[in-house]
């Protein structure tokens, strides 16, 4: 279904652009409109092999027309936006005419930088972002202990083994004493080699490798069946808490929008912190959800990802309407919410404006 309505919506924003480029002074000088309505069709059925075949099969042919097809899909949206915004202030060329076919094509040449410019964010290693937390109930022994977390990976076709060796490696440079994967690891449309799965589990982390599931962990398999087991050599967290040292309890819990889709209306938060010792709690959460419950029932910080940031602007301002903690830092009564913007990409390659992440975490006792 998801599938569908892309494929629609990104029709119908190709023939829209296709039209309003045909419009543009320099394209309609030099570019024949039977020529431009030919390059038109074949970026059309180059986006959607790589939606249908390309996302669903392995080999150079089906990775290389799914890097082209989802990164025109973005450009696509970038030209959209940028020619819908001349045509709101131009009431779609009724007011200033003349004014208007140049005026798209300002919003062409502004969306060919745009693209650009979210090519290379996208392609760029992660940032390394630091925080600094102050938790409540954290045991003398933990004080400045650091955790490194990353989040929607997306690990698969178009991001493979080279770029994960290279997450591993960036994340063994901030020695972290533990590290924890926030869902969305890998692409979920092929069960992923071992080699990738146990190279996330040898990451030298003294408080050990921590993941809990994204809803791409869960596509294609029955909900009770994601593609990896505890024999991934890291630790999953599924709706449960472990006590890493007395007074330290790490919790995860299933990514909260695959079960509201899947009709569950168990409140998993309370079942994974459900006769915990005391002490400081961390939550790991695909989804920046139900922040309310878990700062009600004493967490005192909640690692989460899914948002993407919005990934390509201005994408972020309808993301916040369903994801109201959109990015970075939060605070939830007493709770400290951190939302990792990704670490990879879904879908295009490309971002704008930030960059990806990996999150450093500094943890400091809180003085009572």
């Amino acid at each position: 279904m998801f599938g569908t309505i892309l494929i629609s919506i990104i029709t119908l924003a190709h023939i829209y652009i296709i039209c309003r480029i045909a419009s543009v002074p320099f394209v309609t000088r030099y570019i024949p409109r039977k020529i431009l309505i030919i390059i038109g069709m074949l970026l059309w059925i180059i986006f959607f092999a790589g939606r249908i075949y390309g996302h669903n099969h392995t080999g150079i042919v089906a990775v290389t027309l799914e890097f082209i097809g989802m990164n025109w899909m973005a450009i696509v949206f970038l030209i959209f936006v940028c020619m819908l915004a001349i045509d709101i202030v131009t009431v779609f060329g009724f007011v200033m005419p003349r004014l208007s076919s140049k005026l798209r094509g300002t919003a062409l040449i502004t969306a060919t930088v745009f693209s650009i410019i979210a090519l290379i964010q996208g392609l760029r290693p992660p940032v390394i972002q630091n925080y600094d937390v102050n938790l409540s109930g954290l045991p003398d022994n933990l004080n400045g202990k650091v955790i490194v977390a990353m989040s929607d990976m997306h690990i698969g076709s178009m991001i493979g083994e080279r770029w994960l060796a290279e997450r591993v490696t960036q994340v063994q440079a901030e020695q972290p004493d533990m590290v924890v994967l926030l869902g969305d690891i890998f692409e979920g449309h092929d069960i992923p080699p071992d080699k990738l799965l146990s190279m996330l589990g040898q990451i030298p982390a003294p408080l050990g490798v921590w993941a809990v599931l994204g809803n791409h962990e869960f596509h294609r398999h029955r909900y009770d069946q994601p593609f990896f087991t505890e024999e991934t050599h890291f630790k999953l967290l599924r709706n449960r808490w472990v006590e890493i040292t007395p007074g330290f309890i790490l919790a995860g819990v299933d990514d909260l929008t695959t079960m509201r889709r899947a009709g569950s209306k168990e409140d998993l938060i309370s079942k994974a912190l459900n006769r915990r010792p005391p002490g400081a709690t961390i939550l790991l959460s695909h989804t920046p959800w139900q922040t309310d419950n878990a700062a009600n029932a004493g967490v005192g910080l909640m690692l989460s990802g899914h948002t993407h940031g919005g990934q390509i602007w201005p994408l972020g301002y309808l993301v916040r309407r369903f994801y109201p903690l959109l990015g970075g830092r939060y605070k939830v009564d007493d709770m400290t919410v951190i939302v990792c913007r990704g670490t990879g990409t879904w879908g295009p390659r490309m971002r704008l404006w930030r960059p990806g992440e990996i999150l450093r975490i500094t943890l400091y006792a809180k003085s009572q």
